[in-house]
């Protein structure tokens, strides 16, 4: 069974390894924060729930202790400060650039050979750090985010039609922001009828703007970031990785003449297996849908240019 590494302990990362040792397909769970003492405490309390639970999965706390990751199969990379008042994005991006770099840095020193998944945003922006400064193979780095905003956007259809989200397809792609993110309406389905045979054009354009401003939202309510979502998306995604399923699920990865686009990360649907990811699927989409898509790059792009 597989090693998997959270860099991160706060309430996503810490998630993310929760998800991820009670869905038992990991052997260990290695959860390391800069904070004396509070990864280790983190998986103490969840291993204390192994019980209760019936995982197996072994999770084991470090404080900046990078070789406790050695020889893990992938590492997921929450690390990275929330945006202040008064900051610029430049500040964040500058800010957290340093740390996913340094995280990359010190992982790869002692797991050469992992898969990198990217949570710390901007996402995109930190998707294309990790790719540029690292090195690795581009299969090798996925960002997160349009696997959690195409499980929000579900959410929102499956609420709208009455129906199970498990029954509900949808896929988001674009960038992971509030006004880049894609949802797309039109190729939406519930058990294989589009979702328009039952909703109207103005539900869909209301489910299509409370997806994008979702994040956003429960920000306002909780007054920080969601958790139970991000650490879910992160943990299928994961899954599928270590455990070869072909998933195919919208992610941010590096594009080469896909979708028109060059030298930029951002999320497209991907097919999941043990290489990291294997195959960019290219929708067939519409005009609207292409100039949506355009404008999302170049707003990425702008982000990018803070490096």
């Amino acid at each position: 069974m597989s090693k998997i590494s959270v860099i991160g302990a706060g309430n996503v990362g810490a998630s993310c390894a929760e998800y991820i040792g009670m869905k038992n397909f990991a052997a260990e769970v290695v959860l390391l924060d800069i904070k004396e003492n509070f990864a280790e405490g983190k998986a103490m309390d969840l291993m204390q729930t192994s019980a209760l639970n019936g995982f197996e999965t072994r999770i084991i706390g470090s404080t900046n202790d990078y070789s406790k990751t050695a020889g893990s199969d992938v590492v997921v990379i929450t690390s990275g400060i929330p945006r202040k008042p008064g900051m610029t994005r430049e500040e964040l991006i500058g800010i957290n650039a340093g740390i996913v770099d340094q995280v990359m840095t010190s992982c790869l020193e002692h797991s050469p050979e992992a898969i990198f998944v990217i949570v710390s945003n901007p996402m995109d922006t930190m998707t294309y750090l990790a790719k540029s400064k690292s090195g690795l193979p581009k299969n090798r780095i996925i960002g997160m985010g349009g696997a959690l905003d195409s499980a929000r956007f579900r959410y929102f259809l499956s609420t709208a039609l009455g129906v199970p989200a498990k029954e509900v397809e949808g896929m988001v792609i674009g960038g992971h922001g509030d006004k880049t993110m894609i949802p797309l309406t039109r190729l939406a389905s519930y058990k294989g009828v589009p979702v328009s045979e039952f909703l109207s054009e103005e539900k869909l354009a209301e489910i299509k703007a409370s997806t994008m401003v979702g994040g956003a939202t429960l920000t306002g309510m909780l007054g920080t970031s969601a958790w139970y979502a991000p650490g879910a998306a992160v943990s299928d995604l994961v899954q599928s990785i270590v455990c070869d399923q072909k998933k195919m699920m919208p992610c941010c990865v590096s594009l080469e003449g896909e979708y028109g686009q060059k030298d930029i990360c951002i999320g497209v649907p991907v097919v999941l297996g043990a290489s990291g990811w294997e195959k960019i699927v290219e929708l067939d989409l519409n005009d609207s849908e292409k100039s949506e898509f355009a404008a999302s790059a170049e707003a990425v792009r702008t982000m990018n240019g803070a490096l």
